[in-house]
């Protein structure tokens, strides 16, 4: 006989004051029992999360010991190569940090690598969102929200690594001014108000401080947390299968089994953050000195998420700087420092929008797409990651000249033409490849999956068997939407073409839709393969079903080759 297990009095007695006065249990019940997907790539998004959390249990420790003072001082203290160097009071503290401070050097660490695991978890869940058209209504929203957290963490790694003052974060902070004082008319005006003065001198650290620690953090905060908020409330999306559809989701419980599995994640990554901490040297800052204006390390190379910027700063030519009016425009720096991040992020944060105008498509989808299944928008997410890719590469090619002793101007040239080309060369095999997919995937919809045995007709001809795919497998296979060949022409009841359609706006949307649409395989009319089916040779192919019911009936087993 069993018996019900009640909560302890003291428990239930204030549940029952939370809920008399909240009436939170039976909202709780049903926010704790809404489902979540139980595909890997879903976990990307939770890393990013775990880090952040991180980050900020870790930075609270690290302002305990850190001073943002430019005030210069002789150090000396405990790391012994330095004693006797004049550094700044920043510099001084983070060697305290390291070598003073117990276990000082391991948070420093799990700080840096968590901040790096953050923007790559970021920007690889971001890539299956977009590729999956996550990104589509109603959530197009939530993917600006992550378009500007994306861009903020980079900005905050960028005042992160420049606070030690040390030679390689110095570097990145001229490099900043170098790309404020490219802005036309008000640049020096904007280096001035961030620098406190003409050049950087005792403001600057202090300011990025107090930007680092408390201004981003808390736009991330609330960022983040509304980004969770509207995830919560809309659903995640979930990939196409049996029992999945746009009003049914598919997954695990929040409670217990989620909550379960997400708590043991978190420690998993933190494990993972920690290893690579103790074990793997991030940023060794007492290895490169206090930052002098006349000093530079041989190979220095920013963080990886700084490295297209950097990229695109060494092989952008000098050809196009202007000097208007008695101002000078210098391209060579203002293109690459903000023009190029404008476009990227400004492409990333529109493309929702620019998608659902030129299809047309303003329907709910709580169904991911299979990137196959929209070959555009795969091409020009394979020519975006080409773009990037060859940027970020193109900023270490004096490694890249140094180590295949290759001339550094043939690198500087190879990464200016690639750059261009490249993207264009990747959307065209990324878009032909996924077509070949939906052909291949039509193929076993119509016919089954090849089963590698192989039968003899009377005629001798031999032949090898289709068997019939899984259900599951079906169902994936039929979730590709029939390929609407949108028609911008629209005309009303009277033949008439409509007036938005005759102008130059709806003249592009036609072009645009007709090449967005084109060549997509149309799996219209096509019925799930059944049972065994002989795959015929092309000779055969034009039989109607009635002569290849007969033909299989006829089949003479042989033995299997």
């Amino acid at each position: 006989m069993s018996r019900t297990t009640q909560a302890p009095k003291a428990l239930r007695g204030a549940g029952n004051y939370i809920d008399d006065r909240f009436h939170l249990a039976k909202t709780g019940k049903k926010q704790l029992g809404k489902v979540f997907p139980n595909h890997w790539s879903f976990m990307l998004g939770e890393i990013a999360l775990y880090s952040f959390i991180i980050l900020l249990v870790t930075g609270v420790f690290l302002t305990l010991w850190f001073k943002p003072s430019m005030a210069e001082i002789v150090y000396d203290g405990s790391y012994e190569r330095l004693n006797g160097v004049t550094m700044s009071e920043a510099y001084a503290s983070t060697l305290y940090i390291n070598f003073d401070v117990r276990g000082g050097m391991l948070i420093r660490q799990i700080h840096h690598w968590a901040a790096l695991i953050f923007v790559a978890a970021m920007l690889i869940h971001m890539l299956r969102v977009f590729f999956t058209g996550a990104f589509r209504k109603p959530r197009e929203i939530n993917w600006l929200i992550g378009v500007a957290i994306f861009a903020l963490a980079m900005i905050e790694g960028l005042f992160g690594y420049s606070l030690p003052d040390d030679l390689p974060s110095g570097m990145g902070v001229r490099i900043l001014q170098g790309v404020m004082m490219a802005l036309p008319i008000v640049g020096p005006y904007v280096s001035m108000f961030l620098f406190g003065g003409q050049f950087p001198g005792e403001d600057i650290i202090p300011r990025l401080y107090m930007l680092h620690i408390l201004l981003i953090p808390g736009i991330l905060l609330a960022l983040i947390g509304a980004h969770v908020l509207i995830l919560w409330h809309q659903k995640h999306t979930q990939y196409p299968g049996k029992g999945r559809s746009e009003k049914q989701v598919v997954g695990t419980p929040m409670l217990p089994a989620f909550a379960v599995k997400a708590g043991g994640f978190f420690f998993f990554v933190f494990a993972v953050t920690a290893g690579l901490s103790a074990f793997v040297q991030v940023n060794p800052i007492h290895l490169f000195g206090p930052f002098t204006p006349t000093s530079i390390t041989s190979g220095l190379q920013p963080d990886w998420y700084m490295g297209f910027m950097e990229g695109s700063l060494r092989i952008f030519p000098n050809w196009f700087d202007l000097n208007i009016a008695g101002y000078a425009i210098p391209t060579a720096v203002l293109v690459p420092g903000l023009v190029i991040p404008g476009l990227v992020f400004g492409a990333m944060a529109l493309w929702p929008f620019v998608e659902q105008w030129i299809s047309g498509d303003r329907r709910h989808h709580n169904v991911a797409d299979r990137p196959r299944n929209a070959p555009v928008r795969t091409g020009m997410g394979v020519a975006g990651i080409t773009f990037y890719g060859l940027l970020w590469l193109a900023g270490s090619n004096d490694i890249l000249s140094e180590t295949f002793s290759i001339s550094l101007y043939a690198t500087t040239w190879f990464f200016r033409i690639t750059v261009i080309a490249g993207p264009f060369i990747g959307f065209i095999i990324a878009k032909r490849v996924c077509l070949g997919l939906q052909r291949r995937d039509r193929d076993q919809l119509e016919h089954g999956y090849e089963s590698g045995t192989i039968q003899q007709l009377p005629s001798g001809e031999f032949i090898e068997v289709h068997k019939e795919s899984s259900d599951e497998t079906v169902r994936v296979l039929e979730s590709k939407e029939p390929v609407s060949r949108i028609d911008v022409q629209a005309l009303d009841e009277n033949g008439v073409e409509s007036p938005s359609s005759r102008g130059m706006m709806g003249r592009l949307r036609q072009r645009l839709a007709e090449w967005y649409t084109r060549d997509n395989v149309s799996f219209d009319g096509v019925r799930p393969h059944t049972g065994h089916h002989l795959h015929h040779g092309a000779h055969e192919e034009a039989e109607d079903e009635e002569s290849h019911e007969e033909a299989r009936e006829e089949a003479t087993p042989s033995p299997t080759s």
